[in-house]
């Protein structure tokens, strides 16, 4: 019986031994930290396009109002809007009263002054009486030089007549013009960058663009101008672009989606899911791990393109950012890097 009462004892020893061990495991097990898993990648250099979407109206390369210097009959009308037209070709035709009247005084002035001229290299006539008479030539060239060229209205450019005000026989009275020419071979569009891109622009960069009106075709084309002044409203920069257009597919007033290309910078560039928002505010940040510890910090997001977003300040080349698992991550939390 003694040695029954031995062998329970013992073994109640044994056992209170084993529980006061798992306690201690459990105890020691709580105390240690709990990590979360992720998943990282070394934060690497690339070349990234710097490219910019605009939104722009085309507009035509050059656009002339076509009417005489003062108020006439109109005597004939040649071309119709939608007409094209070529530089020099007659348009209208005004009253030739005028004209023909200084057409004569043109070819009295030519003939007395040829006469004269005899006289006076046979010395019968002075220097001064001549001399009248050669600005009377003169004066009456130019006279119908300007006749000619308000009687006689020609376009001063290749282009397509989009107006037309006026009848024959209408009496011109200079609150609108006869006609007006647009040039639309080239056209040009006006896009305003922004004013942090402006240094990156050079004149003859090229460009691309889409229309709504023709879906699936690009134009190409290259910066012409460059305007000196910023908008002080919207901070943006006008920059002037030419698209040859020689199919005429381009219309002024149609929308179009402007592409401009920066060249490329070589920055780091990590995956969206790198990227994670503070909340209440808009700035951005990303993990790293340093020594089993994530690390927040703050980033300067550049392009965004392919699902991944450039980096322009924050982080080093070589550090570990987390890729995976950060949406759940706090400032300081014990991590496990996970393959």
């Amino acid at each position: 019986m003694k040695k029954i009462c031995i062998i329970a004892l013992a073994a109640l020893a044994l056992a209170g031994c084993a529980q006061k061990k798992n306690n201690q495991e459990a105890a020691d097990k709580a105390a240690q930290p709990v990590r979360q898993a992720v998943k990282v990648l070394p934060a690497a250099l690339q070349n990234v396009r710097q490219d910019g979407s605009y939104s722009a109206t085309i507009q035509a390369n050059a656009i002339n109002n076509i009417a005489p210097q003062s108020g006439g009959r109109i005597q004939k009308i040649n071309v119709e809007v939608g007409d094209f037209v070529s530089a020099g070709q007659v348009l209208a035709e005004m009253d030739r009263v005028q004209l023909d009247q200084a057409q004569l005084r043109l070819v009295n002035a030519e003939t007395e002054l040829g006469r004269l001229k005899q006289l006076y290299e046979q010395g019968g006539l002075a220097q001064s009486d001549y001399e009248a008479a050669e600005l009377n030539y003169k004066v009456s060239k130019s006279s119908y030089d300007n006749l000619l060229e308000n009687t006689i209205l020609r376009s001063p450019i290749n282009g397509v007549v989009t107006a037309r005000n006026y009848d024959r026989g209408d009496m011109y009275g200079m609150a609108s013009p006869i006609f007006t020419v647009q040039q639309i071979v080239p056209v040009k569009i006006l896009v305003g960058i922004s004013e942090a891109d402006y240094t990156k622009v050079r004149k003859g960069d090229r460009i691309t663009l889409s229309v709504d009106a023709l879906p699936g075709k690009t134009f190409s084309g290259s910066v012409r101008r460059i305007y000196p002044t910023v908008d002080p409203m919207t901070h943006t920069v006008n920059i002037e672009v030419q698209v040859p257009n020689q199919n005429r597919e381009l219309r002024p007033g149609m929308y179009a989606k402007v592409n401009v290309s920066f060249g490329s910078s070589r920055n780091i560039v990590v995956p969206d899911a790198a990227v994670v928002r503070l909340q209440g505010s808009g700035q951005r940040n990303v993990f790293v791990v340093e020594n089993g510890v994530a690390v927040q910090k703050a980033v300067s997001l550049g392009r965004h393109f392919d699902g991944q977003y450039e980096i322009l300040s924050g982080i080093e080349v070589g550090e570990m950012v987390v890729v995976k698992g950060g949406s759940s991550l706090s400032n300081g939390a014990n991590v496990e890097v996970i393959e």
